[in-house]
């Protein structure tokens, strides 16, 4: 839930040196080198790639596969083109990042239909709640989550005790839950959050999320059940697999961005006022990982570079290895904070630590 959702929070009014500096260097850059802030020939070529990584498996499933084993492979494979889809062209589109061309961008950023979602809930949960108010309980829904605590200013429980070793079970039933039942409990969030306008916006929402999981569960699930020559509980098994390789894998991207030993959690005063420029605000509540490796920023669609992202959300992620030491250049000369794990690993190891941590230190707002 919103914490007083009738309160709008406030960052400092007060520019700070640092982004002034930061957007005219990196502008200089694009300028210098003309280029587009928005997809490169590397973004098409990936973006049909991730598209045939899910849907090739599909086919070939559907109307190839007699072979078991074969068949719950190819839904694994599934699983991998659906994060692939998710992080490097859904996530670029619905920032406005992947073309200038806005119905590219809507296009694109609707292909999350194909993986049971919808973007307008998306577009609200995380370009809005979450890009705006990073780290701020009670506000980012990304820090929100049943039987996880994942900020200080969260009330302790005694299971979350555990919470470091049953997380990422959790984080594995991340896709499934966006297809079956979360959108219909977010759209009590939003109204609250006063994100929708009026009822009308949360009937369309309703009704849009409602259609795409009819769409969803009749052409992945009933029809392989149908026309494969497997039975619905082996079809069952595979889509399931699937949607726990996906959610795995989103899961150990976007926590370690948040989610660290060396991140801030912001709390906001009794009048909403946030300490920080927004800006600032983003670099101490965000980590990187594993930039120093091109594989690992081809195929997580440049989210190890989530300080880039959170500071240029309009950039496409092509670009963010560039921006990086320029980024990491201005905030030293700031004196502000660069998180960065030297790989993937690591930073998965660090948020361990963290959930670790967060289950068993206490708070004022903890439960004896």
């Amino acid at each position: 839930m919103i914490n007083n959702p009738n309160r709008t929070l406030r960052f400092s009014r007060v520019t700070p040196d640092f982004h002034q500096t930061l957007r005219k260097r990196v502008n200089e850059y694009f300028e210098d080198n003309e280029l587009s802030l928005h997809a490169n020939y590397q973004m098409v070529f990936k973006t049909i790639a991730m598209v045939l990584l899910y849907t090739v498996p599909f086919i070939l499933l559907l109307f190839f596969v007699q072979n078991a084993l074969v068949f719950w492979l190819l839904w694994i494979a599934m699983g991998f083109g659906a994060a692939g889809i998710g992080l490097c062209i859904m996530h670029d589109a619905n920032h406005g990042a992947y073309s200038r061309n806005k119905k590219v961008n809507s296009y694109l950023g609707n292909i999350l239909y194909i993986l049971g979602g919808c973007a307008s809930f998306w577009k609200l949960q995380h370009n809005v709640l979450h890009h705006t108010y990073t780290n701020v309980d009670g506000y980012d829904q990304d820090i929100k989550a049943p039987i996880l605590r994942f900020s200080p200013r969260t009330k302790k429980l005694k299971v979350h005790r555990y919470q470091h070793y049953y997380a990422f079970g959790m984080y594995s039933l991340m896709t499934l839950s966006w297809a079956t039942t979360k959108e219909f409990f977010q759209l009590r969030t939003f109204k609250k959050a006063g994100l929708l306008k009026n009822k009308w916006q949360f009937r369309k929402l309703l009704i849009e999320s409602t259609l795409n999981k009819v769409f969803y569960f009749t052409v992945f699930l009933a029809l392989p059940a149908l026309i494969t020559p497997f039975s619905f509980w082996f079809v069952l098994l595979g889509f399931v697999s699937m949607h726990l390789v996906t959610g795995l894998i989103l899961g150990l991207v976007f926590q370690p961005a948040h989610v660290m030993t060396e991140t801030a959690f912001p709390e906001p005063d009794d009048k909403g006022n946030l300490e920080n420029h927004w800006a600032v605000h983003q670099i101490l509540t965000t980590a990187n990982f594993g930039i120093g490796s091109k594989f690992l920023s081809w195929i997580l669609g440049g989210l190890n570079h989530q300080i880039e992202h959170h500071l240029f959300p309009s950039v496409c992620h092509v670009h963010y290895p560039q921006l990086s030491p320029i980024v990491q250049q201005t905030a030293q000369e700031y004196n502000l904070p660069y998180y960065t794990e030297k790989s993937w690993w690591s930073a998965i190891v660090n948020h361990g630590r963290m959930l670790k941590q967060l289950g068993r230190e206490d708070t004022p707002q903890s439960e004896s």
